[in-house]
């Protein structure tokens, strides 16, 4: 940096000219000692002449100095001000990658993923043997249903069957009425005890 190397040549001649000032004091002393009033004088004014150039080297590494902490700053202060820029560039292109859509998306299907985790749990830590409970309960309900069915429409059949026998005509002969009636008897007890055995058996099944 240039200021450092000038920093550095002042420097350099602040030290030569303090080694002359210090020269031409001990020369104004011999001078005196040999009573050589002129030379002595010489050399104090040469000295002089020397002191006023050493502060003129002070005021312009004093200059200097406060050129390099004012460019410090003001680097530091660059620095600061490309960060910040940086800072917002960066912030301004994540705002358009991330849209308001895209984030209310990505959380509910965050929301759907979790209840679905939450349901398989729920499944998992069910106790042994529950499902197939349940399962019986609906399959006895669904025999109950079955067999309610069936008796509705075993009451309807017999029904049916007493409705026709009334309506029979009466100029059937008594012997041909009661062979009638004895086979009608005959049949009727049959299918009727042979649903009912099914209905047992069904029951049955279902106790077990």
């Amino acid at each position: 940096m240039l200021l450092l190397r000038t920093l550095k040549i002042l420097e350099d001649k602040e030290k030569l000219l303090l080694l002359k000032v210090k020269a031409e004091n001990e020369n104004a002393k011999e001078f005196i000692r040999g009573k050589n009033k002129r030379g002595a004088t010489q050399c104090v004014k040469r000295k002089n002449l020397y002191e006023q150039q050493i502060e003129q080297l002070a005021s312009f590494q004093l200059r200097i100095h406060d050129q390099m902490i004012m460019l410090e700053g003001a680097k530091t202060t660059t620095d600061t001000v490309v960060a910040l820029k940086s800072g917002a560039a960066a912030m301004k292109a994540m705002q358009k990658a991330t849209d308001i859509v895209d984030v209310d998306k990505t959380m509910d299907e965050i929301n759907e993923q979790t209840e679905n985790m939450r349901t398989v749990q729920e499944a998992l830590s069910a106790p042994i043997g529950a499902a197939s409970y349940f399962d019986e309960v609906i399959f006895s309900n669904q025999i109950c249903a079955i067999l309610d069915e069936l008796e509705e429409e075993l009451e309807e059949l017999e029904a049916g069957e007493l409705e026709e026998e009334l309506l029979q005509p009466a100029t059937i002969a008594p012997a041909v009425s009661g062979q009638a009636s004895a086979g009608w008897s005959s049949t009727r007890p049959v299918k009727s005890t042979t649903e009912v055995d099914e209905l047992a058996a069904l029951q049955a099944e279902m106790a077990l």
